[in-house]
């Protein structure tokens, strides 16, 4: 527990001191939900993006992350790369942890939002099949897009939504996938969202999710949030819960 505030303390110490050196925009991260944001990090700015979350799959398996981990930094005002790495604990018929394979990503923004046009991005990956732990390693290098778009509803309500494709290393047959996520500002710092997900196997049954959750904004650079989700068909993990926050730095 000591440890944890002392965490807490170190990341509102280090948001404080930036923000003493310059006031910029809310901070826009891509989680909590499984619907990615269409809005890049600022040009010169480096965001990090941390998650702790417990995937119970069915009766005999169960995944830890601990944690997730998404390092985002702004190239140009519409334009950002970043990396992906995950720590993991399985619990199966055999225990397996360590690193997930690393995933390589960009954002670039495509069309800002006009009357009912959404503002849209494309998002590409790329995983490494070898930077990870031995028992986690992939065949072949796995890449993935989404599109990433969102609408403002009113005020309070924004409507955002993914549409994409990933493979994951092992077979040459593409996963499609999709989200919607509506969110609402319960005030200037707290946020809501409730959203529906899948993923749809090209040779096999579609899976399909709803989750929600909050965030609450401690300061324009520094993101706490929490969610958790149930299946909605039976293929799909049974239900999942997580908490995490994002942290955005100047150079």
């Amino acid at each position: 527990m000591i440890k944890y505030y002392l965490l807490i303390s170190i990341i509102l110490s280090i948001a404080n001191i930036r923000l003493i050196a310059q006031e910029i925009e809310s901070i826009q991260a891509d989680r909590p939900d499984q619907t990615e944001t269409p809005f890049t990090v600022p040009k010169n700015h480096f965001q990090m993006e941390f998650g702790f979350s417990y995937e119970h799959i069915n009766l005999n398996n169960e995944v830890y992350t601990n944690p997730t981990s998404l390092f985002k930094y702004g190239l140009s005002k519409h334009f950002e790369l970043g990396l992906i790495a995950e720590i993991v604990n399985i619990k199966s018929t055999q225990k397996v942890s360590g690193l997930t394979p690393v995933t390589l990503r960009f954002k670039s923004n495509i069309t800002e939002e006009k009357g009912i046009l959404p503002k849209t991005t494309i998002i590409g990956y790329l995983t490494i099949p070898y930077l990870a732990s031995e028992q986690l390693k992939q065949k072949y290098y796995a890449p993935a897009f989404k599109f990433a778009m969102q609408n403002t509803l009113s005020k309070d309500f924004s409507l955002g939504y993914n549409l994409g494709a990933e493979w994951d290393g092992e077979s040459p047959e593409p996963t499609f996938l999709y989200s919607i996520s509506l969110g609402y500002s319960i005030s200037e710092k707290i946020g809501a969202f409730a959203e529906l997900f899948g993923f749809a196997p090209q040779f096999s049954k579609s899976e399909h999710s709803f989750d929600c959750g909050l965030n609450y904004l401690c300061r324009p650079n520094l993101l706490f949030d929490i969610s958790g989700g149930i299946r909605l068909t039976e293929n799909a993990p049974l239900y999942f819960i997580g908490m995490g926050f994002s942290l955005r730095l100047k150079d």
